[in-house]
């Protein structure tokens, strides 16, 4: 009897111990992951936002382009920021309405909807981080430009503008 008490003592102990030690490295796992490193801006062409009605200059931009499917489901995730002079350009094969949201994004931005003839056709102003909302276009976009949070209120972009490009 003794040592039947002896065998399940030392069945538990090393049981118990074994979880102990699985449970304190997958603790120590958790610690030291780096889900993904910061993605720093590239530039890869410039842009330029003009008033619809006169053609004068609202702004000029440094631009990162994002057209292939990894490109435009990341997008400015896993970045800290953003300077006021760079702009992410989405560039998509059709025009259709678009839906964006804020998943992983770290900083506020105003997300700019484009149709074809590069006119804007919608603003979504002061998008939040790390939404999961989904802000849609009101109307068929091709393009969509994602700038800084209130941008779009200092340069006073409007529906109907105007954008040109040059992607290097």
């Amino acid at each position: 009897m003794k040592r039947i008490i002896f065998y399940f003592a030392f069945i538990v102990t090393i049981v118990v111990g074994t979880g102990l030690f699985y449970s304190s490295c997958t603790e120590t796992q958790k610690k030291n992951k780096v889900l993904t490193k910061e993605i720093k801006f590239t530039k890869e062409g410039e842009i330029t936002l003009k008033k619809r009605v006169s053609d004068s200059i609202l702004a000029e931009l440094d631009l990162e382009i994002a057209e292939t499917d990894y490109e435009t489901q990341t997008g400015l995730m896993y970045r800290h920021s953003m300077n006021d002079k760079q702009a992410m350009l989405f560039i998509f094969k059709e025009e259709e309405p678009r839906s964006f949201y804020m998943k992983n994004t770290e900083f506020a931005l105003d997300i700019i909807f484009i149709n074809s003839k590069k006119e804007i056709v919608s603003i979504k102003k002061n998008a939040k981080p790390f939404d999961k909302t989904s802000l849609s276009s009101n109307a068929p976009a091709m393009y969509v430009l994602e700038i800084n949070a209130g941008l779009s209120d200092t340069w006073g972009l409007e529906i109907g503008d105007v954008l040109e490009w040059t992607v290097y």
